[in-house]
């Protein structure tokens, strides 16, 4: 892609900003640190603040980043493909320092410790009414998965949340993991609890039937003066990635060429900006900038990968930002434009890291957030073990936290192998910490979490294994579906995401023995997307792995995470031996 000299310098300047590192204040105390970090001046005469996937976190958090999230073809070293150092180096961000912390997995341990936990809604409160007080007329987005991700926003569907977000001062939301809790309850929140206070918006859902919209595609908003569209993508891959029969009436997909006319109906109508807030995926928003002309800027969600550049995409009529921002509350993204004669004449792009200590709660969501949890927090707070290693969940095969479910899953049911579902979502937890009730909810809680047991041939095992791998290595964009490589206990095996679908899987093998392809195994699972499976497997997987906890006398030792023998893509900079 050619940058023009202009363009050039805006996108240097928002990286050497948004490599504005703590190093120099890491001993200073959390008001001087927070004054730093924080102090974003105001820029232009539009903004937007963008949050996504927080994954119904109203606490502060522990959240470790991935070591492994490989890029492939035209994708391989290109954000949001790079981890540890290479992430660093790409934002200017000095290791070592707070904002090294939040983006990446390095020196995770110590680093916890010393910084603090992240997010927090009373936190992220703080410092949304700090920038909203400079920026007159900032719109806070909410890129969705928000009512999905913690016991509380089960226990209530998604109640939790809707109050937490109407309190925070959402404007605008789209969804993916909303749709899980099923079209009825979806329309009832859309329609009475958000009925003039958050525009859910989703240019992509249809009905089944006439395909008439179910939601309103784009809102317009006019800021100091200037007239803004902003569109809304929802998860396009829904009725794949979960239970279709949650949205039974409804269709997703990608439509790119009906975001064009959407993109060209609200330019006509006088939006001299336009932006979209999508759930796609970085990847996926990376392809559709390139072929949708007329967006200013997209934020992104679904993938997790927060961003502290924004990348600059070319396309025929001009440019589109491309930006990400993180999850579990986490990050909070800043948009500044100035628009001047009618369009974009200049941006300036923040990420924002929110540290709990760094940030006074704000009272009032402080006292909702206590509300909200006070019936459940006996509950929540048990403990049901203690962890003597760091459990997590991110990055592109296996984690921690999934190898506890896994090994639970085989030795409760008397499996051989398992599998647990390729989450994005999911709270770390350090060394020495206690294992509660809530933390394990925070690694499962869905409306659909059954457990499964299975017999499998090893034929369909590797029919399994190269269907979710073609998912994540797709080399084209499109035909990858969200989430993350099963995770797999018991059964070893090689993988080459760059060989063509079919070819990806190779060498599988059980406690060292090849697997059989006309052998039957006994495989356990849990969240199946058929209804049938839903029905037949009524017990939830936290109580199977809460009886699990209990066994193991107070502590369980360090997981030893299994993941697949790469045999193709390294050297990566999307791949650090962590």
């Amino acid at each position: 892609m050619n940058l023009s000299k202009r363009e050039f310098l805006q996108v240097m300047g928002a990286a050497s900003v948004a490599g504005m590192g703590l190093g120099r204040w890491a001993s200073a105390d959390a008001a001087t640190a927070a004054g730093a970090l924080y102090d974003v001046p105001k820029f232009g005469n539009v903004s937007f603040l963008h949050m996504t996937d927080c994954h119904a976190q109203l606490k502060p958090i522990h959240f470790r980043e991935p070591s492994v999230n490989l890029g492939v073809a035209d994708m391989k070293g290109r954000l949001p493909h790079l981890v540890g150092d290479h992430l660093l180096r790409a934002a200017k961000v000095p290791r070592g320092s707070a904002e090294a912390h939040a983006l990446t997995y390095l020196d995770f341990e110590q680093a916890a410790r010393r910084y603090g936990k992240v997010g927090g809604f009373a936190h992220l409160a703080t410092l949304v009414q700090r920038l909203k007080a400079s920026r007159p007329g900032a719109l806070l987005l909410d890129g969705g998965d928000t009512w999905q991700g913690s016991a509380t926003a089960l226990w209530t569907r998604g109640q939790d949340m809707v109050e937490a977000c109407k309190l925070l001062g959402v404007d605008v939301m789209t969804g993916h993991w909303e749709f899980t809790l099923g079209m009825e309850r979806v329309k009832e929140i859309v329609e009475k609890d958000f009925a003039g206070k958050v525009d859910f918006i989703a240019q992509n859902v249809k009905t089944t039937d006439f395909g008439d919209p179910v939601f309103k595609p784009y809102t317009l908003r006019e800021m100091n003066g200037v007239p803004v569209a902003i569109i809304g993508q929802a998860f396009p891959y829904t009725p794949i990635a979960n239970p279709r029969y949650f949205v039974a009436d409804w269709e997703f997909g990608i439509r790119d060429a009906e975001m064009q006319k959407v993109v060209d109906e609200v330019r006509g109508k006088g939006a001299q900006v336009v932006v979209l807030l999508s759930h796609n995926g970085m990847d996926v928003d990376l392809k559709l900038a390139s072929r949708v002309t007329g967006i200013d800027a997209i934020f992104g969600g679904h993938t997790h990968d927060g961003m502290p550049v924004a990348t600059v995409v070319a396309n025929k009529s001009g440019q589109t930002l491309v930006t990400n921002a993180g999850s579990n509350g986490k990050f909070l993204g800043v948009m500044d434009f100035d628009v001047k004669g009618g369009k974009v004449s200049a941006f300036r792009y923040r990420l924002l890291p929110v540290f709990a200590n760094m940030l006074p709660a704000d009272p009032a969501m402080d006292a909702l957030i206590t509300r909200i949890r006070a019936p459940y927090e006996a509950k929540l707070a048990e403990q049901l073990a203690v962890t003597e290693g760091t459990l997590y969940r991110r990055g592109n095969f296996n984690g921690s936290g999934d190898q506890l479910l896994l090994d639970a899953l085989m030795e409760v049911q008397g499996a051989e192998i398992a599998f647990s579902p390729g989450f994005r979502w999911g709270t770390s937890l350090l060394a020495g910490q206690a294992i509660t009730r809530e933390w394990l909810m925070d690694m499962t809680a869905t409306t659909y979490s059954y457990t499964t047991v299975s017999d499998m041939s090893g034929e369909m095992l590797k029919t399994v294994l190269e269907d979710v791998a073609d998912n994540l290595f797709n080399p084209d964009p499109y035909y990858q579906q969200g989430g993350d490589m099963v995770r797999v206990g018991g059964l070893q095996y090689s993988c080459n995401p760059l060989a063509a679908a079919g070819r990806r899987i190779e060498d599988m093998r059980l406690n060292g023995k090849p697997i059989e392809a006309s052998r039957t195994y006994k495989v356990a699972g849990w969240a199946p997307v058929s209804e049938e499976a839903a029905k037949a497997n009524t017990r939830p997987v936290w109580d199977l792995v809460e009886q699990w906890l209990r066994a193991r006398g107070g502590k369980v030792a360090p997981r030893q995470v299994n993941v697949p023998r790469l045999t193709g893509a390294l050297p990566n900079p999307g791949y650090a031996q962590a």
